[in-house]
């Protein structure tokens, strides 16, 4: 995978995050924390752990060992998500930047969160934190769902190619 195609990956988790947060946005503060029996409690837990979990890997990149994941109630709402999400976005351009192109191949050591160590080559960790999000945005519009809520636009990679070739 190049450069060039890492970049195009992370385009797209924040393409698909702003998609999810416009929908997210619309909710009442209830509905946005309500337990729905899901692998995260609610939305905004949801959305709590995604944001934990681009950090951690940021964090990693930046040759930090991570301490674990914060309380979900520090998002107050879908601005909060937001503020926090663009914070991270910021943060993992300048990993990305920083490491350049021939960052790509690049083979991160690092001590995953019960203390073994690990090593993996930087593109893949990119692609995993990608897939990730996918996931977990896709259990954030089934909890849409079930709120009745309006699920986001289509967030699928081939509508953001489409789209991207449209621009």
């Amino acid at each position: 995978m190049t450069y060039d195609d890492l970049g195009l990956l992370v385009d797209y988790n924040y393409w698909a995050r702003d998609r999810i947060l416009d929908a997210v946005s619309a909710l009442t503060p209830e509905q946005f924390t309500q337990p729905l029996g899901n692998s995260f409690s609610s939305i905004r837990d949801t959305i709590a752990h995604i944001c934990d979990a681009e950090s951690i890997w940021i964090r990693r990149w930046n040759g930090e060992q991570p301490i674990g994941f914060q309380n979900p109630e520090r998002i107050l709402d879908a601005a909060a998500a937001r503020e926090e999400w663009a914070r991270l976005e910021r943060q993992m351009r300048q990993v990305l930047e920083r490491l350049g192109p021939e960052g790509a191949e690049l083979t991160i050591e690092y001590k995953d969160m019960r203390g073994a160590q690990r090593s993996e080559v930087f593109w893949q960790m990119v692609q995993h934190v990608v897939n990730h999000g996918t996931y977990h945005r896709g259990q954030v519009t089934t909890m849409l769902r079930q709120l009745g809520a309006t699920p986001p636009r289509y967030m699928d990679l081939i509508v953001f190619y489409r789209e991207k070739q449209q621009s």
